[in-house]
């Protein structure tokens, strides 16, 4: 796979971006996942035309439409932002993006909970950064993140799943006139998709199932709309759980009844959080490769993401 082009604040690479000329480098996402995507650096208070060091700034007013003005001036830039951050996201349409990660609390960067000043000059976390929200809404499923929401194991490992597996979708629109393509995605993702949500695993699996009635644009646009969706529910020690017990049911009539304790063992211990899912996922794929387990090679839910990510060794 080629590296995942992936959208990201130019501050996080530790450039010196910032409106004190500082930069807020973030080393996992670049020296650890840097090794497995291609950034796209932006920074919109630069891009659209401030210069480094910079005034300060804020949101105010209405959280569903703040506007956004410099701390001490009151100099409102909002049509400014707003302008750029239009024609930059069509631009950004050409970098087929994976996803994109966002500064935290930031005032033109921030996903959720931006800080926005009532009349009263009271701020509250109610708002969403200027250029994150014209992103977002100009690419409602591409995967989206702040880097202070990523120190959580469990939301890191669920939003690099993502992008690994919107990669591949990507990697796949080229021959979708074909439906084939989306029933073999569909095959190597099954357990993927149960371990977030059953229910969108079977409205998929009757999507899927019904290929041949329908148009091929019709059918990759209802697919990937369920599929995004789907990605957004963060897996849980039950639903995996679930899943562990589904693959053991693969090798009942090749495991010895020892080793089928063994792993039932390690299932358990995971059900109860004494161990991470590595655990039992480590010998459950050991069991694929010494038995040859042809449907289980294929499945993503095995080797969802590099395992040098670690992602599932706190999950």
């Amino acid at each position: 796979m080629e590296k995942i082009k992936l959208g990201i604040s130019t501050c996080l690479l530790g450039e010196p971006v910032r409106y004190d000329g500082g930069h807020k480098l973030d080393r996992f996402l670049r020296d650890t996942l840097g090794d497995y995507v291609q950034y796209v650096p932006v920074c919109p208070e630069v891009e659209c035309g401030l210069g480094i060091p910079r005034e300060s700034m804020h949101l105010e007013g209405d959280p569903q439409a703040p506007r956004l003005v410099t701390t001490r001036s009151r100099r409102d830039i909002t049509e400014r932002m707003q302008s750029w951050a239009e024609k930059r996201v069509s631009e950004l349409e050409q970098d087929e993006l994976c996803g994109f990660i966002f500064k935290s609390n930031s005032p033109s960067s921030g996903m959720e909970r931006v800080k926005v000043s009532d009349p009263n000059g009271m701020p509250r976390k109610t708002g969403v950064g200027i250029f994150a929200g014209i992103f977002m809404k100009h690419f409602p499923l591409l995967p989206v993140e702040e880097e202070g929401r990523l120190h959580d194991p469990r939301l890191r490992e669920n939003f690099i799943e993502r992008i690994f597996i919107f990669k591949r979708w990507r990697e796949m629109l080229p021959e979708r006139k074909g439906r084939n393509k989306i029933i073999d995605f569909h095959t190597r993702h099954k357990l993927l998709l149960m371990s977030h949500s059953p229910k969108h695993y079977n409205m998929m699996g009757k999507l899927v199932a019904k290929a041949g009635e329908l148009d091929a644009e019709a059918l990759y646009s209802q697919y990937i709309a369920l599929l995004m969706e789907a990605l957004k529910l963060r897996t849980t020690v039950k639903k995996n759980t679930n899943v562990l017990q589904h693959l053991m049911g693969y090798f009942k009539k090749q495991l010895s009844a020892d080793e089928k304790q063994e792993l039932q063992e390690l299932i358990d211990y995971y059900h109860r959080s004494h161990i991470p899912l590595i655990v039992p996922i480590t010998l459950i794929n050991h069991y694929v490769r010494k038995y040859g387990q042809p449907y289980l090679q294929g499945q993503y839910y095995l080797h969802p993401h590099p395992v040098e990510l670690q992602l599932r060794n706190h999950v």
